[in-house]
């Protein structure tokens, strides 16, 4: 029975290069466990980044072939992609070694610590990136486990999903999706939004109901309409809208790659586009000024904050062409990110590339609604054919449905079924002022397809 983190030593991770499994792996190994790993993108003789970083950071890896579990291995974590048939899953049952869920021990690591979890559709990893930068910046040396690599620790040859600092305070992302959240209890959870996804909004609601009650201080964004209903107290919330908090920013502004505003006084510039990310900075700050950072240590802070890995990452401007990639996946991110684009020039070309067939039929009315919504005469909107991850997944339906159904809405939309065949077709839309917007997720092809546009173009 695995019920703390002095239960095991030697653990095993099945699908180590996820990035949620990498930075538990991570921290562990920061803490002094013997961590290996494996995943089904290993493979002999051929480069693996994820592979050689995790192994510079001590974690043995091996193919997804049993190899690496061994009598020695006390502990073997899943996460939810890895069904019971894995031969790995298979060894372990066999050795009898208890097998658990990544969520179940991020819920063990986030009770050895004073946790921060973050929660929400949308913002998650931005505000757990955020809210860790300005508290080691405040000199509080906190731990961090995300979803998403910091650029200012990829810079140091990391993943840049986790760190552990010697101070008392851990940062984590908690995800909705699998309805793992429920397992946190943390010293503060921080509610950001609550929409459609991977779940209906009632199944959200009910989650994020027990999320509050399992966290000794709850925190909200008063400026959306459902996340406010679950206030704990206005006070230690936060609002950008005319909603009444505790922390609010105003006077959103902003130019080309840069956002600027103010909260309850203290003027904030950062480096990051869209009025989400000024929200996602205010939550971060609120969090940080009831640790006793103040708002101001919090504006220094963020304004040398340098991003997160595919979260609106700009490749450059070529021939007048922003090429921006970004992990945009459900519709709300999917307009969000769109929207924030539309301030740095005239045209916006997105292109999506969906994952799941399950997901995108689920969400194909949200995804045509939220983007017909943003989309300016100039834009257009194209995607290429759903991301199949493999399994036994239905494909009754295509993203050139979602496609069809934005052409009804007389939107400029277009269908490159092939990725590869995508700018050879969007060149003569391209114009010398424009923006070439990358957005989907799950892929781990995605960050190479977006190099390759960029020294293509």
């Amino acid at each position: 029975m695995i019920s703390t983190i002095h239960d095991f030593k030697n653990p095993f991770f099945i699908g180590v290069a996820g990035s949620g499994m990498s930075a538990i792996a991570q921290y562990l190994k920061g803490i002094g466990k013997n961590v290996s790993g494996s995943d089904r993108f290993f493979k002999e003789g051929e480069y693996n980044e994820a592979k050689e970083k995790l192994e510079a950071e001590g974690i043995e890896c091996f193919m997804q072939n049993g190899e690496g579990i061994t009598t020695a291995t006390d502990l073997v974590v899943v996460s939810t992609a890895v069904e019971d048939t894995v031969a790995e899953v298979q060894k372990a049952k066999q050795l009898n070694i208890p097998i658990i869920k990544r969520s179940e021990l991020l819920a063990i690591i986030a009770g050895s610590k004073k946790t921060i979890a973050i929660g929400g559709t949308s913002g998650k990893s931005t505000t757990t990136a955020m809210l860790f930068d300005i508290l080691e910046y405040a000199g509080l040396q906190p731990s961090i486990i995300s979803g998403a690599g910091l650029v200012s620790i990829i810079k140091k040859g990391k993943i840049g999903n986790a760190k552990v600092g010697v101070g008392e305070w851990l940062v984590i992302e908690a995800d909705e999706s699998d309805g793992s959240i429920v397992q946190y209890k943390p010293e503060i959870g921080l509610l950001l939004n609550i929409d459609k996804d991977h779940k209906e909004i009632e199944i959200l609601l009910d989650i994020f109901k027990v999320f509050k009650e399992n966290s000794k201080r709850f925190v909200v964004n008063q400026s959306h309409y459902l996340a406010k209903n679950f206030s704990q107290d206005i006070q230690q919330d936060f609002s950008w809208n005319e909603n009444d908090a505790g922390y609010k920013a105003t006077s959103f502004h902003q130019e080309g790659l840069t956002i600027s505003f103010t909260i309850n006084g203290a003027d904030f510039k950062l480096n990051v586009v869209g009025k989400h990310n000024m929200e996602n900075a205010l939550a971060a700050s609120a969090i940080a000024a009831q640790l006793g950072v103040d708002l101001t240590i919090s504006a220094e802070a963020l304004h040398k904050y340098e991003g997160i890995y595919r979260r609106h990452q700009v490749l450059g401007n070529k021939n007048g062409v922003w090429v921006i990639d970004d992990f945009a996946h459900n519709p709300v991110k999917c307009a969000a990110a769109i929207e924030a684009c539309q301030p740095i020039a005239p045209k916006v070309i997105a292109w999506f590339q969906p994952h799941g067939y399950g997901p995108t039929k689920f969400l194909r009315n949200d995804f045509v609604q939220e983007i017909a919504k943003v989309l300016r005469p100039e834009d257009e909107i194209w995607m290429s054919e759903i991301f199949y991850a493999g399994g036994t997944a239905v494909k009754d339906i295509s993203a050139n449905d979602l496609i069809s159904d934005l052409k009804a809405l007389n939107k400029p939309a277009f269908f490159a079924d092939n990725r590869n065949d995508f700018l050879t077709a969007v060149r003569s839309h391209l114009t010398g002022n424009c923006v070439l917007l990358l957005m989907g997720a799950r892929d781990p092809s995605l960050e190479q397809f977006a190099k390759e546009i960029w020294n293509e173009l």
